[in-house]
């Protein structure tokens, strides 16, 4: 059968950042992620990345390896056609700990992504297409990672091309919430015609959080969205902030499985779902999004500190379904080095997805 795998091996990616990538958990100054080849019985192949972020859920690049190293030979044999079946398959291998292996969602994001772009590849299709063809092009925010209120406000005035700027809030124990008001001020001040949000990716306390949106509010200024503005745990926590802020609420960390975004909608928690493949791989990305528009919440893409084959997966998912409220597509645009040829283009904020003809569009640079 051609389109049934017959190898898949996996290697280190390891790309340079311009600047560390700051976050609440902790900031990453190389994406050390990795790279998954899959071969087809037909010689078509397949490649996908796995993209572990320690500071945001603890997974390395080692756990991910592990995880390849362990499902992949599982997946010879198996026909991608039957992509449904064989992507429970690939997560349960990936995600459930067994001889103390660490779970590692990446490397079934990875795996995933391989036999979707093998899938596209050998019946001659984008994966834009693949999963609907409804938008062509897609607008992302940029973030503004953490730091000095000067460094966010400098940050700010650099992206002038971009009319959506995420900033980062939050910290480790001891963060002084008052200079996420002096630095989301300070964004403002250089960007008043910007759309902001706020990502605290859990860093924040129920009080702290209706702290900084009653400061941000007293000085005329209501971001758009915050996100994940606790740690997950608690869906009448969100709620309490939602309630008490009248800020749209959006969940990341707390959402990895469509019943997530039910059991938040039921509490009155959230306004909007980030979708992020490595969370949850590709088929239960779909499952999300689904479950976040029946619930009549807003869906939102996103993604770790990815190369452009791993976000433009993700594109090629939010393009091909269409109707995406937030776009959060940015961080190739942190990296000093560029690993891959084809795909998407990036043109400002824009994401220009016309020239993927085959899967995800994106191969391997040698020697990269």
């Amino acid at each position: 059968m051609p389109t049934r795998i017959t190898s898949v091996s996996a290697r280190r990616l390891d790309v340079p950042m311009r600047r560390a990538f700051g976050i609440a958990g902790g900031a990453q100054e190389v994406a050390r992620n990795v790279l998954v080849e899959i071969t087809l019985a037909s010689g078509v192949r397949g490649w996908g990345e796995a993209a572990p972020l320690p500071p945001f859920n603890g997974e390395t690049q080692e756990h991910a390896l592990a995880a390849i190293a362990k499902a992949g030979p599982e997946l010879v044999g198996e026909d991608v056609r039957a992509w449904r079946r064989l992507a429970e398959r690939i997560f349960s291998l990936t995600t459930q700990s067994a001889s103390g292996q660490h779970p590692s969602a990446s490397a079934g994001c990875a795996l995933e992504t391989a036999v979707f772009d093998a899938l596209a590849r050998a019946n001659g299709t984008s994966l834009r297409l693949f999963f609907g063809g409804a938008e062509e092009e897609l607008v992302t925010d940029i973030t503004i990672t953490t730091g000095s209120a000067e460094d966010a406000s400098r940050d700010a005035l650099s992206h002038a091309g971009f009319a959506t700027l995420k900033i980062k809030v939050g910290g480790r124990d001891g963060h002084d919430v008052d200079l996420d008001v002096e630095r989301v001020l300070a964004v403002s001040t250089a960007r008043p015609d910007a759309r902001l949000l706020l990502d605290a990716n859990g860093g924040l306390s129920i009080d702290e959080a209706l702290h900084l949106a009653r400061e941000l509010r007293a000085r005329g200024v209501v971001p758009a969205l915050f996100e994940q503005p606790i740690a997950p745990g608690s869906w009448e926590a969100l709620a309490e902030i939602r309630a008490k802020s009248g800020l749209p609420i959006a969940i990341d960390e707390s959402v990895t499985r469509p019943e997530d975004v039910i059991a938040a909608h039921r509490a009155g928690a959230a306004d909007a779902a980030n979708v992020k493949l490595m969370k949850s791989g590709i088929a239960r990305a779909l499952d999300i999004v689904a479950a976040t528009r029946a619930c009549g919440l807003l869906p939102m893409i996103g993604g770790m500190v990815e190369a452009r084959l791993a976000m433009g997966t993700s594109a090629c998912l939010a393009a091909g379904l269409g109707g995406f409220a937030f776009i959060d597509l940015d961080t190739p645009l942190f990296l000093a080095e560029d690993p891959f040829d084809g795909g998407y283009v990036y043109r400002g904020e824009r994401l220009d997805l016309s020239p993927i003809q085959l899967g995800h569009g994106c191969i391997p640079r040698e020697g990269a």
